[in-house]
Formats: C-alpha cells, sequence, structure tokens
C-alpha cells in the first residue's frame, strides 16, 4: 500500500467516522419560558421510551401555557402538567420508568417527574438544580429512581433564575411560584444532520 493510499484510506475512515457522528446527533428542543430559553439535549441512546413520550407530548405543543408547578432552590424545578390556574391536564398513558440506563441526576439534566409508582410517569419532568444522587436508580432494592433523559445545553442561568423565585402554598399544592413562571413553549431543534 503506497503513502497516498494508505492517506486515502485513513481519511475515508475519519471521515465517515465524523459522518456518523452527526448523523447520530441527539435531538434537541428550545424550552421558552417566562424566564428566558432553555436549550435541552435528550439522550436518544440511552432513554428511547422517555424520549419518545416526551417528544410526543412536544410534537403536540401540549406543554405551551404550562408552568413550573413546584420549585425547590437546591433541589429541582418541576413542570409540564398544569395550567396557570393550576387545573391538570390530560395526560397519556404512562410509561416504563428508565432510571436503570446508567444516567445520574446531576445538576442541569433533565428526568421523568412520577408518583411513588415505579412505571408512573406521564408528562411531567423536572430539571436537577443540583446534583441528586438520592434519585439515581440503585440495585439494592432502596428505590428504583428517577429516569434521566437529557441535560440543559444552554439556559442553565434561566433554571437558576427559576429556582430562586419565591414560593408557597397554592390549594394541595406546595412549593408553588407565588407568580406563576410560564412554559410559553417547547419546540424541536433542528441539529444539523448532514454535510
Amino acid at each position: 500500500m503506497t503513502k497516498k493510499t494508505l492517506f486515502i484510506a485513513v481519511a475515508a475512515v475519519l471521515f465517515l467516522g465524523f459522518f456518523s457522528m452527526i448523523q447520530a446527533a441527539n435531538p434537541q428542543v428550545l424550552m421558552k419560558t417566562s424566564k428566558g430559553d432553555i436549550t435541552i439535549e435528550l439522550f436518544a441512546d440511552k432513554s428511547p421510551l422517555s424520549i419518545k413520550n416526551f417528544l410526543s407530548y412536544v410534537d403536540d405543543k401540549f406543554y405551551d401555557g404550562t408552568i413550573f408547578h413546584r420549585v425547590i432552590k437546591g433541589f429541582m424545578i418541576q413542570g409540564g402538567g398544569l395550567t396557570p390556574d393550576m387545573r391538570e391536564k390530560s395526560e397519556k398513558s404512562p410509561i416504563k420508568n428508565e432510571a436503570a440506563n446508567g444516567l445520574r441526576n446531576l445538576r442541569g439534566t433533565l428526568a421523568m417527574a412520577r408518583t411513588n409508582e415505579i412505571d408512573s410517569a406521564t408528562c411531567q419532568f423536572f430539571i436537577n438544580h443540583k446534583d441528586n444522587s438520592f434519585l439515581d436508580h440503585k440495585d439494592n432494592g432502596e428505590g428504583f429512581g428517577y429516569a434521566v433523559f437529557g441535560k440543559v445545553i444552554a439556559g442553565m442561568e434561566v433554571v437558576d433564575a427559576i429556582a430562586n423565585v419565591p414560593t408557597g402554598n397554592k390549594g394541595m399544592h406546595q412549593d408553588v411560584p407565588r407568580e406563576p413562571v410560564i412554559i410559553l413553549s417547547v419546540r424541536r431543534v433542528e441539529t444539523k444532520s448532514s454535510l
């Protein structure tokens, strides 16, 4: 094999590797809120069920006009299921919990909210305001955990701003922002998937 042939072969392998990397780019969404914009990358390879579920709500424009209804500074901000007047929106069927996917509830990660039932997540999600290892999956039977399926890649200062709003009780709900923090829209972001 000549040096020229070897160079062409190596260049082709590098190009194909780079092309595959671009093709396999994780989907992203832009969440516009009354406090600013948050861009989120979704982990398609690790949380396929959670992402399919989340994007189905995104594509239906379900999140438009919902609020962050539970905000605890130094813990998380939760939203996606209630309107500003605290009415629950009608959700789809619950999905299987993917908390055993190896992803951790670190600051800025997005996870599925659920009840005490392991497989009860529907439309609601939360963004971790700090590292919350106690929410991670455990194999020792102490708790199945909460499925991480994305992370904030731009707009963490908006998450911080939301986490700092004054909160109180509203009906049966606790830690509700006194002034609604509204999710104006959530839309897919077109990522470069080809050269």
